[in-house]
């Protein structure tokens, strides 16, 4: 059994409401998220096995219809996703710093995802659609350069590459940035 990810952004909180319900319904999946997220959208993010994630999210989409803003299925999803977008965060040994800034939640996830696969760097930070006008971004720390081939292998993945906002590396960060993140 492999955990994936799925979710459904909308850009209607009540349809986004019954969206959720519809997708609980559906197949054996865990609720990860289910929330209003700026500007006035809604996100439905569940995980579970890939098959049932699959099926719950289809009947999401179908359920969404014209108010789906955007989507995605991500198997075999790095367990460091999962647990930063729960808010489990990793603060410990950061010796640089790298920021990605997308315009989707969706295309946040999946490139912290990629990151995260392509070199050894660990999240610091996932934050998704509340309060920063519906986009998502990540921090991740590693080694200047494991840091720089995550940045670029997130920003070079198809399906987050025109949603990219912008990106940042920022060797050695102060202490005062630190303590904000």
């Amino acid at each position: 059994m492999s955990l994936a990810i799925g979710l459904v952004e909308l850009n209607s909180i009540a349809r986004g409401i019954e969206t959720c319900d519809i997708m609980m319904k559906a197949a054996r999946v865990e609720l990860i998220r289910s929330s209003a997220i700026c500007p006035g959208k809604y996100m439905v993010l569940i995980g579970g096995d890939t098959g049932d994630v699959r099926e719950s999210l289809t009947e999401g989409i179908r359920c969404a219809g014209k108010n789906r803003v955007d989507d995605l299925i991500l198997p075999n999803v790095h367990p460091s996703v999962l647990k930063a977008v729960k808010g489990e965060v990793h603060r410990e040994n950061i010796r640089a710093l790298g920021v990605l800034e997308f315009r989707t939640v969706s295309a946040a996830i999946v490139a912290a995802d990629t990151a995260l696969k392509a070199a050894g760097v660990s999240l610091v930070r996932v934050r998704v659609g509340s309060g920063i006008g519906g986009k998502g971004y990540f921090v991740m720390t590693g080694d200047v350069g494991e840091v720089k081939a995550s940045a670029e292998a997130a920003a070079a993945e198809k399906s987050c590459a025109a949603r990219l906002i912008h990106s940042v590396i920022i060797p050695h960060p102060s202490e005062a940035l630190l303590q904000q993140l």
